[in-house]
């Protein structure tokens, strides 16, 4: 099996670690295959792939896609290393507004799998890092939106004290709890 599937504390989230078949030429690995991932319970037609490319100490998001347009994601960095996180956005979950982070990098090759309903963010702890992620929903500019970076509400530990942060994701909302 090239991979190693970990269902993780928050429902639907599973951190995927391929194995890595190293030597002196470089290395090789399966990055998806249809039939091992649904036999996993990801069962996503993807539609779109995304490629970012970010400096130290960025953080991008937390973003997601409102319904119909929801989007699953499958997120890999192929240069570099960050810390992604997902948060559970669905109201009706026993981990509702939880989150989980984990170190993904170029070395580890570690993917996370977000499903429809989490909010998706990540931190750049490299020089610079590449970020590659499949959405199982076309981008939908009206069903975009977001939550500030740093809504106490979750309270996202992300270790970094300045952030170099988008004006665009400056102006996204807190969660206005009641």
């Amino acid at each position: 099996m090239p991979f190693e599937f970990e269902k993780l504390s928050l429902d639907g989230l599973i951190l995927i670690k391929p194995k890595m078949f190293i030597d002196k030429r470089g290395f090789f690995m399966e990055t998806f295959k249809k039939s091992e991932f649904s036999s996993n319970g990801i069962n996503c037609d993807f539609l779109q792939d995304n490629h970012s490319r970010s400096f130290k100490n960025v953080i991008r998001g937390i973003h997601f896609q409102k319904e119909p347009k929801a989007q699953s994601k499958l997120v890999r960095c192929v240069r570099g290393e960050i810390y992604d996180v997902a948060v559970d956005l669905r109201k009706e979950s026993k981990t509702y507004l939880k989150w989980y982070g984990v170190k993904l990098s170029d070395e580890n090759g570690f993917m996370l799998f977000i499903p429809k309903g989490f909010g998706h963010a990540f931190l750049v702890l490299s020089e610079e890092a590449d970020v590659v992620y499949k959405c199982d929903e076309e981008y939908s500019p009206e069903h975009d939106c977001g939550i500030r970076y740093d809504d106490p509400s979750i309270g996202i530990k992300w270790g970094v004290s300045d952030p170099i942060v988008s004006e665009k994701d400056l102006k996204l909302p807190f969660l206005e709890l009641k």
